[in-house]
């Protein structure tokens, strides 16, 4: 199984890395392995992960508030996002 990204989800990760980067050097470099990593476990199980639509599902990556947006085509991930996912708050939290 082979992946890529939608230009739009490769903007969004590149803008996450330069913002990990700024915050702190070698930040945005541990982000793309997080992302990586997360790549590794949806080509690994692709049908996993939570669906968001249809044809769409997110896995979250594990240290950081991100996920991926993907969908399956044959032998193919196509990423389509690369979302932040803030922390929900509200009646979960105590």
């Amino acid at each position: 199984m082979t992946y890529r990204f939608l230009s739009v989800a490769e903007k969004e990760l590149e803008d996450a890395i330069v913002f990990y980067e700024s915050a702190s050097p070698g930040l945005g470099l541990a982000f793309l392995e997080e992302i990586e990593k997360t790549i590794a476990r949806i080509l690994k199980h692709p049908n996993a992960w939570a669906n968001v639509s249809e044809s769409h599902r997110r896995c979250r990556t594990r240290k950081f508030p991100y996920g991926l947006i993907y969908a399956i085509e044959g032998d193919e991930i196509i990423i389509s996002a690369v979302m932040h996912l803030p922390k929900a708050s509200g009646f979960l939290e105590r």
